[in-house]
């Protein structure tokens, strides 16, 4: 019934944990969760897969594309290797700033990113009775129903408005949506925004 997103094994075991294979219970008790999320601060945080456009002023011999590797580092012309994974464009000019120096005066480096996926703590995952359970890069101000439409909506067999979010964000805390009214009937007063390491679970309805 469910479909592996990450490969992460556990990620099953957590879902199931928090009542996935229970779709027919009510989530009363669980608080509603907030309409607004979003912090005005976030930074997108690099990750594997990502592609970094390093941009090296006057030196183009030392300016070029390249991936962030699965093991979360970088090699560029005259660096090795390089931490990327858990940064943001900013940091890592900078670091990359600091190994240039050494071999040339007073770099001046920007950083671009391109192919966005993010670290795995940053990423939405959809778990349950989606059409199409999967993990999203995180955007600020995404939405429910943003995820929703990523994900092709729900099957016919989910129990919509038992679903709920794990906000990793805060502690593992859950809130309860209400997918069915949000998607079925057009509720946008069910719409909520996301926060990044949200995991929407979907659970099934026997009904």
């Amino acid at each position: 019934m469910f479909a592996s997103i990450s490969g992460r094994s556990g990620l099953l075991a957590l879902a199931v944990s928090f009542g996935l294979l229970a779709g027919c219970a009510s989530t009363g008790g669980i608080p509603p969760a907030p309409v607004t999320a979003a912090t005005q601060d976030y930074s997108y945080i690099i990750g594997p897969g990502d592609g970094l456009n390093i941009m090296v002023w006057r030196n183009p011999e030392l300016s070029m594309q390249v991936p962030v590797r699965p093991d979360g580092k970088i090699s560029a012309p005259l660096i090795d290797e390089m931490v990327a994974q858990g940064k943001n464009s900013i940091e890592i000019a900078r670091d990359i700033e600091k190994q240039l120096s050494k071999y040339v005066r007073d770099p001046v480096v920007t950083v671009i990113v391109t192919g966005f996926v993010g670290p795995y703590s940053e990423q939405i995952r959809v778990v349950g009775e989606a059409a199409k359970p999967q993990f999203l890069p995180y955007k600020q101000k995404m939405t429910l129903l943003d995820v929703m439409i990523a994900v092709g909506g729900l099957t016919d067999f989910a129990a919509g408005n038992s679903a709920t979010i794990l906000r990793s964000a805060e502690g593992n805390k859950q809130y309860s949506v209400r997918l069915k009214d949000l998607i079925k009937r057009g509720d946008v007063s069910a719409n909520v925004e996301m926060r990044p390491g949200d995991i929407l679970i979907i659970p099934q309805s026997f009904f």
